[in-house]
C-alpha cells in the first residue's frame, strides 16, 4: 500500500529552517525520506542542523545554505546552490520572516513597516518566482506559506506583522489559481502561539502563557512538530488535491 505522506526522492527548500518551525519541518522532511535544504541568515546554524540531519539520516539527506530573504541575490543562490547539489527543487516552504516592531500600529516608523511587509511577502513572491519555472516544467511542485492566525485577527501589538501575514494567505490563493494548471500546489499554514524564540514575546510571561493557555481548546501552546505535520500532509502525496487554502494549526483558538 502506497505511503501518502513518503517523500522520497524529492527536494524541499526550507526558508528559516534552523531553529523553531522551519527546523521542526525539515526534520520531519528528512524523516519521510526527503533531500532538504537548511536556509537562513546565519551559517553556522544551518550547517550544524544540516550536519545533523546527515548523521541521522545518512549522509546527503541535507545541504545549508546560508540566505537572508531581504536579498534576492540571496534567495536567488539558494535556488541555484540547490539545483546544482540537487538538481531540482520538488517542495518549498516559505517560512522566513521578520517582525522588528512590537507595539501599537500608532506608533510603528515607516522603515520598520515597510522591513515587514518586503520580508513576510515581497520575499516570498521573489523566491515562488524563482522556483516556480522548473516545476512547471515537470508538472508537479508543492509550495507552502507559514502564515498565522495573526491575519485572521487583530491585535494591539503586531498589527503591521498580522497585515503581512493575512496577505500571505490572498498570495497563496493568488498564485494557487495561477499555477494551479501546472499540478502545483500552493497553500498556507497559519499556526497559534507556538513556542519558538520568534514568539517568545507572547510566551515567556507566565501569567500571559497562562492565559492563552485556558483560553485554548486543547490547554496549551504549540510546539514546533505540531505545525510540521501540516506540513508533510501538504508536500507529499496525501495533499495532492489541496490548494489554495490556509490550513489553521492553533489548539483550536480560533474556533472559539
Amino acid at each position: 500500500m502506497t505511503n501518502l505522506f513518503d517523500l522520497s526522492g524529492k527536494t524541499a527548500v526550507i526558508t528559516g529552517s534552523s531553529k523553531g518551525i522551519g527546523k521542526a519541518i525539515a526534520e520531519q522532511f528528512a524523516a519521510h525520506g526527503a533531500r532538504v535544504v537548511i536556509s537562513s541568515r546565519k551559517p553556522e546554524p544551518c550547517q550544524q542542523v544540516a550536519d545533523e540531519l546527515n548523521k541521522k539520516h545518512g549522509d546527503g539527506t541535507a545541504i545549508a545554505v546560508p540566505a537572508n530573504i531581504s536579498s534576492k541575490d540571496d534567495l536567488q543562490n539558494l535556488v541555484n546552490e540547490t539545483n546544482s547539489a540537487f538538481g531540482q527543487i520538488d517542495i518549498l516552504i516559505c517560512n522566513a520572516a521578520s517582525n522588528p516592531y512590537y507595539g501599537p500600529m500608532s506608533g510603528i516608523e515607516d522603515e520598520q513597516f515597510s522591513k515587514i511587509l518586503s520580508n513576510n511577502i515581497i520575499s516570498n513572491n521573489w523566491l515562488i518566482q524563482m522556483v516556480s519555472p522548473q516545476m512547471k516544467e515537470r508538472k508537479d511542485g508543492a509550495i507552502v506559506i507559514i502564515s498565522s492566525i495573526g491575519g485572521l485577527r487583530a491585535s494591539t501589538v503586531i498589527g503591521a506583522y498580522c497585515i503581512s501575514k493575512a496577505a500571505d494567505v490572498q498570495l497563496a490563493r493568488n498564485l494557487a489559481a495561477e499555477l494551479g494548471p501546472h499540478n502545483i500546489r500552493v497553500n498556507c499554514i497559519s499556526p497559534g502561539l507556538v513556542k519558538t524564540n520568534f514568539a517568545k514575546a507572547l510566551w515567556e510571561d507566565d501569567a500571559n502563557r497562562e492565559q492563552r493557555e485556558e483560553e485554548t481548546p486543547l490547554r496549551r501552546i504549540g510546539e514546533p512538530d505540531d505545525i510540521a505535520g501540516a506540513a508533510v500532509y501538504l508536500a507529499s502525496r496525501a495533499g495532492a488535491w489541496t490548494t489554495g487554502q490556509n490550513i489553521v494549526v492553533d489548539g483550536g483558538v480560533t474556533a472559539v
